[in-house]
């Protein structure tokens, strides 16, 4: 679809990382289709910035695979590609199990007590087919370890390539098999008031890595 016109729902100063995050959020969520060609101008105008920032934000974007960028010719919207989905799915899982296994032992009854509220507003919007509402809840939940780990390598990788899952997350948790994640969050947050860093770790790597990479 053509760039949006009017107002974005955001001021007009933004910083760097501001823009790559409108832009990786129109993206994956849809607004910005697959194969669609970027204008610097004209998202630097829909934004309300110059083009800079847009520019260092298709660079980075470029990197995590979001768009492919053809020096001189043009920038689009990465196709959906299978082998990309995987490559960061794997990369993903793999975090995620590292993440929950430095995490364990530092989780604290409020940490384990957040994870098991964004859990029960994943179950419900689950249940209701509100798939943004479950992205969101499905994110704060998993975000407790990676910030309790505090390893900001890990939570830099990950803040670029999950992203790029975003389809394969939206595919599961508007069908019935979203409802299996609820089990699986359950299963990985007693596992982690047990103290069982090596199981939930597994369990954690198993979430992400079953994600459906196909439509199929």
């Amino acid at each position: 679809m053509p760039v949006p016109h009017g107002e974005p729902a955001i001021g007009r100063r933004l910083l760097r990382d501001d823009v790559y995050g409108r832009l990786r959020e129109a993206i994956v969520g849809g607004v910005l289709a697959p194969g669609e060609q970027l204008r610097d101008a004209e998202l630097a105008a829909w934004l309300g910035v110059s083009r800079t920032p847009v520019r260092e934000a298709l660079l980075r974007l470029a990197e995590a695979g979001l768009v492919v960028a053809k020096p001189g010719r043009s920038t689009v919207v990465s196709p959906l590609d299978v082998r990309d989905l995987r490559d960061a799915r794997d990369v993903v899982a793999a975090l995620h199990e590292v993440a929950v296994r430095a995490a364990v032992a530092g989780l604290t009854a409020a940490d384990l007590d957040a994870m098991s509220a964004a859990n029960d507003r994943f179950r419900a919007a689950v249940r209701s087919g509100d798939v943004e509402a479950a992205l969101r809840a499905d994110d704060e939940l998993h975000a407790v370890p990676v910030a309790v780990a505090a390893n900001r390598a890990l939570a830099a990788v990950l803040e670029t390539y999950t992203p790029v899952l975003r389809r394969a997350e939206r595919l599961r948790f508007s069908t019935l098999a979203g409802r299996a994640s609820v089990a699986r969050h359950d299963e990985l947050i007693g596992l982690c008031a047990a103290g069982d860093a090596e199981r939930a770790a597994a369990v954690a790597f198993d979430t992400w890595h079953s994600l459906p990479t196909t439509e199929e």
